[in-house]
């Protein structure tokens, strides 16, 4: 006989797993270099400037680097994605508290819609920049120079996904209470032999 599905009640802190994941990841994101570089190495951007020079630079003004907060598309994305991490932070707080007894349960589809919503501030985040980076700073106009979207940035993309798989998970764990608190009887396969 073989024991059918994962066994919920050991299994259900595997989603803070993954949020603690997302926020790990936004902050690499929102803290790291590498959103765009050229392929020449002579210009790197990050969330918050834009650097040109040889190798970049380490985002001063004293190294020509330029703030992305002097563009209102800067400040939309940095602020989309900075609201997104915030809401993140706060359901990976609420999902140990709903993980933990019967009569909290009911928060996890709150939860689901609260990392829905993250998601939605990061994907608009993560559409934003690359579209006005590229038409403020005309980056198609060089043809010798080929542009790529980094580390950072798919750090970023990476937080995304988890969380838009998280929010499926929360909202869909309520439907399984009786696995959830341990309350289910076992379901088997029968092999005929």
């Amino acid at each position: 006989m073989l024991r059918c599905g994962l066994a919920c009640e050991r299994c259900r802190w595997i989603l803070p797993l993954l949020l603690l994941c997302a926020i790990v990841f936004d902050i690499i994101a929102l803290a790291g270099r590498g959103w765009l570089q050229s392929s020449n190495h002579g210009e790197t951007s990050s969330l918050w400037w834009k650097c040109n020079g040889e190798g970049g630079g380490t985002g001063s003004f004293e190294q020509g680097c330029q703030s992305l907060m002097d563009f209102a598309w800067g400040r939309a994305a940095a602020a989309m994605l900075f609201c997104g991490f915030i809401i993140l932070v706060i359901c990976f707080v609420l999902s140990f508290f709903a993980l933990c007894g019967p009569q909290m349960l009911v928060f996890l589809r709150v939860i689901g819609g609260l990392l829905a919503l993250a998601a939605v501030f990061q994907i608009i985040s993560l559409v934003i920049y690359p579209v006005k980076y590229t038409q403020e700073f005309r980056l198609h106009d060089n043809h010798d120079i080929t542009y790529i979207y980094n580390w950072a940035y798919g750090f970023g993309w990476a937080a995304t996904i988890i969380l838009i798989g998280c929010a499926f998970f929360f909202c869909c764990l309520p439907n399984y209470e009786d696995d959830l608190l341990g309350n289910a009887k076992p379901r088997y396969f029968y092999t005929s032999a």
